[in-house]
């Protein structure tokens, strides 16, 4: 667990998933959505440990950026239209001016 506190204070890969999970799981004012999103850092740690000592390969940082370059662009588009849509707004899309 201490090496899952360490490893959120710099930015990379645990960190963003600490962040992804706290935020998943109530905020940042819930203990709770604190506590959970340490207990998933703490096991991604150990899962990158045993991946280095079973390969023998170095870690590689998946970067803070890991989880918004996964996501696909349309979809993600979809996704907050039809939030916005739940909010009673009206949506309309314009391409962007290049």
């Amino acid at each position: 667990m201490e090496c899952a506190w360490a490893a959120i204070r710099h930015d990379g890969y645990l960190k963003a998933l600490y962040h992804r999970h706290v935020m998943k799981w109530g905020g940042y004012r819930s203990h709770i959505a604190k506590s959970k999103a340490i207990v998933v850092v703490a096991h991604a740690i150990l899962v990158i440990i045993w991946h280095v000592l079973a390969t023998g390969k170095p870690y590689g940082e998946l970067g803070a950026d890991y989880f918004t370059r996964r996501q696909d662009p349309e979809r993600e588009t979809l996704r907050l239209i039809a939030k916005l849509e739940a909010l009673g707004h009206r949506v309309t899309l314009q391409d962007a001016a290049a």
